[in-house]
């Protein structure tokens, strides 16, 4: 009893909340379901009439309440139990009740119910999409309402709506069975009838139905039903229907005017009766259509729409090629607009469009005079002096026309009315720019494109936003460019790439404008004498760095593919890396393009021939940066010089690792040329690693004599100073002279002649005892050689002698007699080698 009572209770609390919209109506349908669930598992095996009652009242509403929010499938349970507990009910009725005053009563509230649930049974099925089991459970509705006459409303309205559901999801068959079902039912007693504008709502929609499942088919179907939805009700829907099903039968003009004439009397709309004639005109048939439009201004004579009607007639005399008709409607309406008739704003805007719309068309064929016809018609409108940015846009077309007509002082004169309508738009500017190209006046054309770049940039705030996208600065640019190479004007069309550089957001069109940019910039520098080229070069610099900052924003593009990078980025390598070859007399430029060629190539998949191409980038530009840091006085830009060799030195070793596991390099210079560079950066640099540098070296079997030789000398070549290390490859590059077959004289006497100047420097008498001894040694290595070749050059032997001599005097000066004799005597044993010298010094 408890859970009945708390059953009972929800369901009246769920009542009184949702009629104050406290709860939803999926809340409610949840509410509903715990407390119809719980009073049914209270029931006993013997329920009284009134819980029976109850229990059918609650079922239902459960189902219900399941089917209205799309959830038909958890009604069926529900529904089967109030049809159970009606029949139950039922079958105790027709045995009598004892005390029962009136038991007809009772069975027909019982019927009702049986009808309610059915009715919901359909709804449940059909939303199910069980079409079989919708129909039965009408049928049997249907078959109730002999007893229950005033639910012929209810249903008829229930398979109304079945009818549109249908209808909506192209389910022309059952449709029409639903909507013919509405029909019969809504007239089996007109005592409770939906009424002749229900019924009429119910046929125009069955007739709809036919007309679109099949036309040619149900043709008569669907004339049928129209027909008696307009008996039942005259509606102007219905004589526009019945028009469109007898134009798609291809009725006869008398038959259509027939169905025109049945509505004469109707109230219809303006734009209902236009509506009415386009269809007309539309299917062909101009004879009717005409007629019925001419008939239309009686019916509105004073309607301040009139215009709409006359536009309709210009539209459709267009459309079927009677363009001398069209011509007389237009002048008469100008004629009008000036003599108090004038259009409405709207109709006027609307008349506006046909007319260029029309203009346009014989401009596209080419017909220039004919579009400027047309243009006139539209200037009619405008008041002399009017500013107006449509104006500016019909004298900028006008004057496209003129142009084209070879009439430049016209063109001229439009867009200076133009320029006072909308002096501050992109599209004025362009046809300023045109005439400027025309008349081959560059230095207008090319201030017209600054003005056109900069407005480019602020294109949205000062443009009419319906009539321009983000990219009409870049394709008038793009125009104005092509244009000006037609007409044989380079400069104007560098100056137009530039700007459109700038703004295009594709990256096709940006790489194709930047292309063009370097290829006409190259022609013109070729052309050029070298005073002229400066500043040429440093554009073609700045177009590549475009493309290479391009070439990494391409990325987050989607439209712009992998293999499209790669090929962009090959082609501006390519041009950098022929640019800097071309500019060798141009140090600073050649090393700018090989950075750049380098930069574009890391967008290239690493094959060999890219490794290749970088690594030679890398070595040329520190190259460059080396030589400019030998020639630098400032102490600063010497070492920015150094740092950016070095910079690009360690990523060529990087490349250069991996570029030797692609193949064989034996003869390859590379790494000769890499420590060269690395030693004369780091030493220059004063940089700490050096002697760690150096270790590797001095360890490397394979390193070549010459290689010594020019770190000996690159270690004393200022800023350097490293006299150790210098000794250190000039004592190795000996060695290796010595270990030859066939000791070359005159390398190896240059080699020494270096090793004992900076072992042995002049001027020094305080020397170490240890130092005199090494230098000693190099003399008599000297002498052995000289000793026995007679291709050690007489100059250095000369030399030799000399240099022992003078460090035997300066001994003398010190005292040091037994050293000074040791050295002079050392100078004397040279003397007896000396050719031609010899009596001279004897």
């Amino acid at each position: 009893i408890q859970v009945e009572e708390s059953a009972i209770s929800l369901w009246n609390w769920t009542v009184t909340k949702h009629t104050g919209a406290v709860i939803s109506d999926e809340q409610r349908a949840k509410l509903r379901f715990v407390a119809c669930r719980l009073i049914c598992l209270c029931e006993g095996s013997d329920p009284p009439e009134g819980t029976i009652r109850r229990q059918i009242l609650m079922s239902m509403k459960t189902g219900k309440g399941w089917i209205d929010i799309g959830k038909a499938g958890l009604a069926d349970g529900f529904l089967e139990n109030a049809m159970s507990s009606v029949e139950k009910l039922y079958a105790r009725l027709r045995k009598g009740s004892e005390g029962e005053a009136d038991i007809q009563v009772h069975r027909a509230d019982v019927e009702k119910s049986l009808f309610k649930v059915l009715s919901y049974q359909a709804e449940s099925v059909f939303a199910q999409g069980d079409f079989q089991k919708a129909v039965m459970c009408v049928q049997r509705c249907k078959d109730m309402l002999m007893k229950l006459p005033k639910e012929t409303c209810y249903l008829s309205i229930l398979c109304y709506n079945f009818g549109v559901e249908t209808y909506e999801r192209k389910r022309y068959e059952q449709s029409s069975f639903w909507l013919s079902q509405s029909y019969d039912i809504g007239k089996m007693d007109m005592k409770y009838s939906v009424g002749k504008e229900m019924q009429a709502k119910v046929l125009r929609l069955l007739a709809t139905t036919y007309f679109e499942w099949d036309c040619n088919l149900y043709l008569d179907k669907a004339l049928k039903a129209i027909s008696l939805a307009n008996q039942e009700n005259l509606h102007p829907a219905g004589f526009f229907l019945k028009v469109k099903i007898l134009l798609k039968s291809g009725a006869s003009d008398e038959d259509i005017n027939s169905a025109l004439a049945e509505f004469t009397h109707l109230e219809m709309s303006l734009d209902f009766c236009l509506n009415t004639a386009k269809l007309l005109l539309e299917h062909g048939r101009e004879s009717v259509g005409f007629d019925f439009l001419k008939s239309v201004p009686e019916r509105f004579e004073s309607s301040p729409d009139l215009g709409k009607i006359t536009l309709l007639h210009i539209e459709f005399l267009l459309q079927n090629k009677r363009e001398l008709l069209a011509k007389q409607k237009i002048e008469e309406v100008i004629i009008g607009h000036y003599t108090g008739k004038q259009l409405l704003p709207e109709a006027l805007n609307q008349l506006h469009i046909i007319l260029w719309d029309r203009a346009a068309k014989h401009y596209e064929e080419k017909s220039y005079s004919e579009a400027l016809h047309w243009y006139n018609y539209s200037v009619s409108f405008y008041t002399p002096g009017q500013i107006d940015q449509n104006l500016a846009k019909l004298q900028r077309n006008m004057a496209s026309c003129y142009l084209h007509l070879k009439q430049v002082d016209k063109a001229k004169e439009a867009v200076k009315q133009a320029e006072r309508c909308d002096p501050n738009s992109i599209f004025t500017k362009f046809s300023v720019y045109k005439i400027a190209v025309m008349e081959n006046n560059t230095d207008k054309a090319v201030e017209a494109v600054i003005e056109m770049g900069k407005l480019a940039e602020k294109l949205p705030e000062c443009e009419d936003k319906l009539r321009v996208d983000k990219n009409t600065g870049s394709n008038l640019l793009s125009l104005a460019a092509q244009i000006a190479l037609e007409n044989d004007q380079q400069m104007v069309a560098i100056k137009a790439l530039e700007y459109l550089s700038e703004h295009l957001q594709d990256c096709r069109q940006l790489f194709a404008a930047l292309k063009c940019l370097v290829r006409l910039m190259l022609s013109k520098v070729m052309a050029e004498n070298e005073e002229k080229r400066d500043e040429d070069i440093n554009s073609i610099l700045t177009y590549l760095n475009l493309a290479h900052k391009k070439l990494a924003e391409s990325f987050t593009e989607e439209k712009f593919t992998g293999d499209m990078r790669i090929l962009e980025a090959h082609w501006f390598r390519k041009v950098a890396w022929n640019l800097a070859v071309q500019f060798k007399d141009s140090p600073e430029k050649m090393r700018d393009f090989f950075v750049l060629s380098f930069k574009l190539s890391q967008f290239c998949p690493s094959d060999k021939a890219v490794l290749i191409a970088q690594k030679t980038c890398l070595l040329m530009a520190a190259a460059v940066d080396l030589e400019r840091g030998r020639q630098e006085v400032t102490p600063s830009e010497q070492m920015e010089l150094f740092s950016q060799a070095l910079q690009h030195l360690q990523t060529c070793k990087e490349i250069w690792k991996v570029l030797r596991l692609t193949g064989d390099f034996a003869k390859d210079p590379t790494d000769t040329l890499l420590l060269l560079y690395e030693f004369e950066a780091r030493s220059k640099l004063n940089d700490p690693t050096l002697h760690d540098l150096m270790e590797s070296v001095w360890e490397q079997p394979q390193i070549e004599v010459k290689t010594l030789e020019i770190i000996a000398s690159l270690a004393m070549e200022s800023p350097a100073r490293y006299p150790v290390l210098c000794k250190k490859a000039l004592k190795s590059a000996l060695n290796l002279h010595r270990r030859q077959a066939v000791i070359d004289a005159v390398k190896f006497s240059k080699c020494l002649h270096s090793l004992i100047n900076i072992s042995l420097p002049t001027g020094l008498t305080d020397l170490d005892t240890c130092v005199l001894q090494e230098v000693w040694d190099y003399f008599e290595d000297a002498l052995s050689v000289v000793s026995s070749t007679d291709a050690y050059p007489e100059m250095e032997i000369l030399w030799l002698m000399t240099r022992a001599w003078n460090t035997g005097i300066f001994q003398y000066t010190v005292g040091k007699y037994k050293e000074a004799e040791q050295w002079c005597g050392l100078g004397m044993r040279f003397l007896n080698h000396l050719g031609s010298l010899k009596k001279s010094y004897e």
